[in-house]
This record gives C-alpha cells, sequence and structure tokens, in this order.
C-alpha cells in the first residue's frame, strides 16, 4: 500500500491506498445528475492517457501527430494535459484545501474544466482536481507532477488469483432502481464491444442468447453486415468450462488490468465485475412452481429487476476506444466509427 504525499513539501495528502485497475467509465458523462464514486475507497487508479486543459482541436493536431498520441481516428479535440494522473476516493484526500475561482464554467459542482482546484494545505502547491459536477463520476485526480508515492507499513496487498476471481468481485447487476440500465454495464460492453468489431474483420457474428445476446447482439447486428455469421461469440473464462469458438469473451483482471491468458487468436476483454455477473448469474424470471416445490429452488429471493427499455451501449466511450484502436484504421471499421457518431 502507498499513500501520496505533495513533491514539494512531502505532505501528506491521502489514506493508504492500493491500486486497481481504471474503471471503463472513468470517462463517462452522462445525463444531469449526481454519478457516485468512480474508485472504492482505499483504492487508486491511473490513467495513463493525457487528459484535462489544454487541447487542441483535430484540424490543428492533425492525424500524423495525433497517432503518435495513441489516436487513430478523428476526435473533436485532444487533451496535451498530463498523462499518468491518479484517481483516489474523494474520501481519501488528505491535507488539502479548494483554489478559490477555479470551475467557473460548472454547472452544480466542479468539473475539473479549469485546470487543478485542489493546493496542498501546506505549501500550497496546486496538486489535484475534485470532479463533482452532475453527469461527471466523484473523483478526486492527483496530479502525477505534483504528488509522489511513498510506501507505507501494514498489510500487503494481494494480488487475487484467477480461481477467486468469482468469489471477491461477484459482479454488479445490469440494471439499477427503478429499472435503468447501469452506466458501468453501458461503459463496459461499449469498451468490449470495440474490441469486439476490431476482432471481426468486419464479418457477421453469432452472438450467444440469454444476457450476452441481450447486451451484445443489437448494436452487432447494428453494426456488422447482414448474412450467414461467419464468427462465433463464446463467453469463456476461469470457473467455465472449456469452450471453443472464433472470438473469446474473457475477464480483464480488476487489479492489474491484465487479459485472462487463454492461448486463443482473438480475445476480447471484458471489465471482470460485468463479466462475472454474465458467466455466474441466471436473471430468468422465477415462476410459481406446481405441486411441490424442489428443495434447491430459490424461495425468497425477489426476482431481478427488468429494465424499462433495450440496452444501449455508451456510444461515446465505444468511439472514444475505437479511436485509439490502430484497427480502425481500416476502411470498413473506420466506416463504423463514422456511423457511430450519430448513434
Amino acid at each position: 500500500m502507498v499513500i501520496f504525499a505533495c513533491a514539494g513539501c512531502s505532505a501528506v495528502l491521502t489514506a493508504r491506498v492500493s491500486r486497481v485497475e481504471l474503471p471503463d467509465h472513468a470517462r463517462q458523462s452522462w445525463g444531469d445528475r449526481k454519478l457516485p464514486s468512480l474508485l472504492e475507497p482505499g483504492t487508486y487508479a491511473v490513467d495513463p492517457k493525457p487528459s484535462f486543459p489544454p487541447y487542441r482541436l483535430w484540424d490543428e493536431v492533425g492525424a500524423e501527430e495525433a497517432e503518435a498520441r495513441g489516436v487513430y481516428a478523428p476526435v473533436y479535440s485532444l487533451p496535451y494535459g498530463p498523462s499518468g494522473r491518479i484517481g483516489v476516493a474523494p474520501g481519501d484526500l488528505r491535507g488539502t484545501v479548494h483554489i478559490l475561482r477555479r470551475d467557473d464554467n460548472s454547472c452544480c459542482g466542479l468539473s475539473g474544466s479549469a485546470g487543478p482546484n485542489l493546493a496542498c494545505a501546506e505549501c500550497g502547491r496546486a496538486v489535484a482536481t475534485l470532479i463533482d459536477d452532475c453527469y461527471l463520476w466523484y473523483v478526486a485526480w492527483l496530479d502525477p507532477d505534483a504528488v509522489r508515492p511513498v510506501s507505507v507499513s501494514g498489510p500487503a496487498c494481494r494480488v487475487i488469483g484467477w480461481e477467486s476471481l468469482r468469489e471477491e468481485f461477484p459482479g454488479i447487476p445490469p440494471v439499477a432502481e427503478p429499472g435503468w440500465w447501469s452506466l458501468e454495464w453501458r461503459a463496459a460492453v461499449a469498451v468490449s464491444l470495440a474490441h469486439l468489431l476490431a476482432a471481426s474483420g468486419g464479418k457477421p457474428m453469432v452472438v450467444p442468447d440469454g444476457l450476452v445476446g441481450q447486451v451484445f447482439r443489437g448494436a452487432i447486428d447494428r453494426l456488422l453486415p447482414a448474412g450467414p455469421p461467419e464468427r462465433r461469440l463464446v463467453l469463456a473464462g476461469p470457473g467455465l468450462a472449456a469452450a471453443s469458438g472464433d472470438v473469446l469473451l474473457v475477464p480483464r483482471h480488476p487489479q492489474t488490468g491484465r487479459v485472462w491468458p487463454s492461448g486463443a487468436e482473438a480475445v476480447v476483454p471484458l471489465a471482470a465485475e460485468v463479466w462475472t455477473y454474465l458467466a455466474f448469474h441466471d436473471d430468468r424470471r422465477l415462476l410459481p412452481a406446481a405441486n411441490r416445490i424442489p428443495a434447491d429452488v430459490r424461495r425468497d429471493d425477489p426476482p431481478p429487476l427488468l429494465p424499462h427499455d433495450r440496452f444501449r451501449p455508451d456510444w461515446q466511450v465505444f468511439r472514444d476506444t475505437l479511436a485509439r484502436l490502430p484497427a480502425v484504421r481500416r476502411p470498413w471499421l473506420r466506416a463504423i466509427y463514422d456511423r457511430a457518431a450519430a448513434l
């Protein structure tokens, strides 16, 4: 575990935290309501991509420079702020004060549009950007140039093994009260969908029935050409029986971000909390049983929530992910990227 300290005066700025994978919804914006904390207390995540101001328009940057920065399809603008920012739960901050009159363009809180808005209480150095505006996930981003990690004594952070994934990360439900599709699911499926289309080769694909089909089939049928399926998507991973398919949908480790090793040629990663729910939860509606109820039938658990509408991936997250895959330079995949702007 580590704490983060001010790079200028060494004052402690966070509680003890251990590293986890950056959530797929870290850059997601949605609606006009307050969103919960991006990260669990006691954890931190590192965003390897540049973020925050200054921004430069695509026409100003050009394709060659954009590709050098890992962007392979046109976007409105590219951030030229620091890469490697460190996200923590705001409740884990220590020894910081607000910088007044930062974020004049915010709506219901702080959006970070004006740069760092938290300073070290000891020396006044700008050290972090707190995000608590509506439509954005609640998080504090530490400036990697203004802080430094310090190892601390205490229980070592255990990296869970693949065999324990189901028990340690049982998954998050796809539908939340009062019947909305989970924003985490919309983002996670959008990220996997971008990788899935790249792995499809532009060929029609058959998708499993059940919840996998419910969240993936609509977008795949909409974006890939019609015709007899030429490739098959299969859910695979730790705890499941060995499966064969043209494309395997496998978990990404929730702490390290590594993809489950399958040895398959075409692998599509999916956030662990979504993958485990797809793999091990049965969301079929329970029906009254005639005559005697078998002992192993669930009787007291309420049926799962049902969504009010069809599942829609977060198309902005999808395009953001696809723009950063070199495969998007293929004409057929670039055409999909352009079409998705209108979805």
